[in-house]
């Protein structure tokens, strides 16, 4: 009987020791992922049962939780949906989150640790939880007047205050209504997540920060910066400009925007082959440069990393070396395998604008808990310089050259000194129109907004005829306008 007993004891002990680290496990090491697990119907009663805070844009709030009547007490609503989307994203019982609302989800939902005494404070008075507000950096006139400008077209726009980084405006085109994914009918917001997933124009993907695009002759800015950082080069440096360039170990001869000549003598001023987009000039630039040059002055500017701001960008591309001198021509002038976002081009005359230095880019100016004190701050941050602040001057002289009397006389503002750059990128197989683009400052002497406007396929015009100086400067103009007259 002993016997029978102690085994009897030994298998009720090893049952209640399974059973203990069961339940530790469970409370402890899997928490986290059952919590997050889409099945658990807990979960989500919490989340949408909380008055998540709203994000807001110049003291106004552009997405904001409001009272229903049903069994998740709060809905999502946003107000100038499809303006704000690509900023706020989506917060869906459907689809999730993303944009602002997933990247500050714990601030939103009053989740974070910074927030430990609000939960604190909530219990001990019986409150509902509440979410903090988070405020956006974003400029209301300069997102309307992106917005505007853009129109009907495909593109995107980001604006950019230089010396701090802070995001003034970003618009994406086409868009979408996050109310549409915000309803609690289920059906509904499943299709509505539908038909924009499936749509060719994709809305959902934020053009100014996911999408990666040939940047054309406005990646000439980094070509003219490699020159400039090498020494050998200055504004006012005479370089070849003939009609046509052929690089080494190949064919195939670059040619200038219309087929037409840079100069009649074939060679050129740095600063005038910057001016009019002399493609002969910047190519053969390139080659003497070399691939090194080039990609040590793109990852510079922030090349081939990636951004929180706070939600995740795509890293713009600059290829590795070695490159064949032909690519390395064609990679000189924006076109080969040279990527950028928006952001990223917006970031190069930004750090021009900045004496040289780049910032960090970032859209969240502040967190404010429920008691409207603030909890998290953003500050600006450098991510490093990019050239010298005597190599800043040149360029935006240069630059100021290309809206004075170039390739980008459509960004002009009347009393204020604009630097530019222009750009017109083949795309696909090239018989496609060009994606065109726009990036500059102003005032050029003290500089307070740095703009990058890109509108797919030649926007309005769409033909071979679209160029950066007819569609995107007038964009970027009114953008920056709007930022120089609040």
């Amino acid at each position: 009987m002993n016997k029978t007993a102690r085994r009897l004891a030994s298998i009720v002990m090893v049952m209640f020791l399974a059973l203990l680290v069961s339940t530790t496990w469970i409370q402890f090491f899997a928490a986290e992922s059952l919590n997050n697990d889409p099945r658990n119907a807990r979960t989500l009663y919490e989340q949408f049962g909380t008055d998540r805070g709203p994000i807001v844009v110049g003291g106004e709030a552009v997405a904001d939780s409001v009272p229903v009547d049903d069994e998740w007490n709060y809905q999502r609503e946003y107000a100038q949906g499809r303006l704000y989307a690509p900023l706020t994203g989506y917060y869906s019982l459907v689809s999730g989150t993303s944009g602002i609302e997933r990247a500050e989800n714990d601030f939103l939902a009053g989740s974070a640790d910074a927030l430990w005494a609000d939960r604190l404070q909530n219990l001990l008075t019986g409150s509902d939880p509440q979410g903090s507000a988070v405020e956006l950096t974003v400029n209301p006139a300069a997102q309307q007047a992106a917005w505007d400008a853009l129109g009907d077209q495909r593109g995107a726009v980001v604006a950019l205050e230089p010396s701090t980084g802070r995001i003034l405006a970003m618009v994406s085109k086409p868009t979408f209504d996050p109310n549409e994914l915000a309803t609690h009918d289920t059906k509904q917001a499943n299709d509505a997540y539908l038909a924009l997933s499936n749509s060719d124009d994709k809305p959902l993907n934020n053009r100014a920060t996911s999408e990666i695009y040939p940047p054309g002759s406005t990646f000439k800015l980094v070509t003219a910066a490699a020159a400039l950082e090498s020494g050998d080069y200055t504004a006012e440096s005479v370089v070849d400009a003939p009609e046509t360039y052929t690089p080494p170990g190949t064919n195939s001869a670059i040619r200038n925007y219309g087929g037409t000549s840079c100069s009649p003598s074939g060679e050129q001023t740095l600063a005038d082959a910057l001016r009019i987009s002399c493609n002969t000039a910047f190519a053969q630039l390139g080659v003497s440069l070399g691939d090194e040059a080039l990609q040590e002055q793109a990852e510079a500017f922030g090349f081939n990393e990636s951004f929180a701001v706070p939600f995740g960008t795509a890293a713009s591309v600059f290829p590795d070396p070695p490159i064949d001198p032909a690519f390395v021509a064609t990679s000189a002038i924006g076109q080969w395998d040279v990527r950028a976002t928006p952001l990223q081009i917006a970031m190069v005359s930004a750090g021009i604008a900045n004496d040289g230095e780049v910032m960090e880019p970032h859209s969240v100016a502040r967190v404010r808990d429920q008691n409207l004190d603030v909890v998290s701050e953003t500050r600006p941050s450098g991510l490093g310089r990019a050239v010298s602040a005597d190599t800043a001057q040149q360029l935006t002289e240069m630059m100021i050259g290309v809206v004075e009397g170039g390739s980008g006389t459509g960004a002009q503002i009347s009393g204020v000194t604009v630097a530019g750059k222009t750009g017109t990128a083949q795309h696909g197989t090239g018989s496609e129109p060009p994606h065109v683009w726009f990036t500059g400052f102003a005032p050029a002497d003290d500089p307070q907004v740095a703009v990058a406007v890109m509108v797919e396929d030649g926007g309005s015009i769409g033909t071979s005829e679209a160029t950066g100086g007819r569609v995107a400067a007038p964009i970027a103009r009114a953008v920056m306008e709007a930022v120089l007259n609040e």
